[in-house]
């Protein structure tokens, strides 16, 4: 096996935010996984980890929440940024069992039960927001149609009143889709903001909602404190918007660059569930997770320590030559698809059902309701080592 840094064969680094925006990282995650799959990166502003990058190594960690913990959190941060706040306390970065509890006090409102009580009125608001594009003409496909659907959702399922979701529809789009970091960060205080406010709110008069069941949720027989409510809250609506905002834009940019794929999709809408999971493999938002180790353990020869911290590259899973045939190809079609774009094991996506439904929806939508769709400028990548998607596209859709 060689231990030749990507560097010195002339590959990209990881850890530039710019590689994403303006490059291709599979070329190095390609050569990682012929020749390094298990690479040790040296401290640099990032503390020092481990890049794994082949499927079956990553899906191995996944399902061993033993050894490979998430309490410890599960991005890289800068060390000049400390510990994640969230660390043991939300849903994302817990360990069983303490993982499990928490996911049981939300489970039922992502059940297939819910999901499928829910799909009418998903119907309606996608109608609204398809109506709303055409009528503008051009627009920004990310902002003005892939993000609205989730936030709905989610709003929906956490108790946010109708003439609220607006403001907080703003906000989110600048939280999580703002170029500029220090809008994203104030954004994002804002919104953390709203939801103290909510969570008293819901503490004087509890609903049938996701906030209230965090209020009054037990673990270990304690009701969760303050910060960790507000925590799973942020926790919550970042996973219930991020994916789907990401995999829907995403996943139209590839229809725009293989348009008789959409044309075959909307000929057979047979083919929906399988467009669906090849949207979710190709756009792989996750583009890393972290994890920690409890005890040494070797993985291709390498020995790991307690305390290292590993590095799963989720779109290099998805691109594995070793688990799928022609995997640089996009196929609408595409059996098996086992990807891992949802995770895997304890943390495999609570909202996994809800995803898929909300794209299988508002794709359809589209097909049903816009005759055509063209770019009418450059799709715009994030800028960004943690989510692998568009910052914006813009489009001009024309209604049937």
């Amino acid at each position: 096996m060689s231990t030749l840094a990507p560097e010195t064969v002339g590959l990209a680094d990881l850890l530039d935010p710019e590689l994403y925006a303006t490059g291709d990282p599979y070329p190095t995650w390609r050569w990682m996984r012929d020749h390094d799959p298990v690479h040790r990166h040296e401290a640099t502003e990032y503390p020092a980890f481990w890049s794994v990058t082949r499927y079956d190594d990553i899906r191995g960690v996944y399902n061993d929440a033993r050894v490979f913990s998430s309490a410890e959190g599960i991005l890289l941060r800068p060390l000049v940024h400390g510990d994640d706040p969230g660390g043991g306390r939300t849903l994302a970065l817990t360990d069983p069992p303490r993982h499990k509890a928490l996911r049981s006090l939300v489970a039922e409102w992502f059940t297939t039960r819910s999901v499928r009580a829910l799909e009418e009125a998903m119907r309606g608001a996608v109608r609204q927001v398809v109506a709303r594009a055409t009528a503008l003409g051009e627009c920004d496909f990310l902002t003005d149609v892939a993000a609205r659907l989730p936030l709905y959702v989610i709003c929906r399922l956490m108790g946010v009143p109708e003439h609220e979701q607006e403001m907080l529809f703003t906000l989110t789009s600048k939280a999580f889709g703002a170029g500029d970091p220090e809008v994203r960060s104030v954004a994002h205080q804002e919104i953390m903001a709203y939801f103290v406010e909510l969570m008293y709110r819901r503490m004087d008069r509890p609903e049938d909602d996701l906030v209230s069941a965090l209020v009054n949720g037990e673990v270990d027989g304690e009701l969760l404190d303050e910060q960790d409510i507000l925590l799973n809250c942020d926790n919550l609506l970042v996973g219930g918007t991020e994916n789907i905002r990401l995999a829907v834009s995403g996943g139209m940019a590839a229809f725009l660059d293989h348009p008789a794929d959409w044309e075959r999709l909307r000929a057979d809408r047979s083919l929906m569930p399988t467009a669906v999971e090849e949207v979710l493999r190709w756009t792989s938002s996750a583009t890393h997770i972290m994890r920690t180790v409890t005890e040494p353990v070797t993985l291709h020869g390498r020995t790991l320590e307690a305390g290292d911290r590993v590095v799963l590259w989720t779109p290099s899973a998805n691109r594995d030559e070793r688990h799928f045939t022609d995997p640089d190809d996009f196929d609408i079609a595409r059996r098996p698809n086992r990807h891992m774009a949802l995770g895997a094991g304890e943390h495999f996506c609570l909202g996994a059902m809800m995803t898929r439904t909300e794209m299988r929806i508002l794709f359809g939508e589209l097909l049903d309701s816009v005759r055509h769709i063209e770019r009418t400028g450059p799709a715009v990548p994030l800028r960004s080592i943690v989510v692998n998607g568009l910052e914006s596209l813009p489009v001009r859709m024309t209604a049937l």
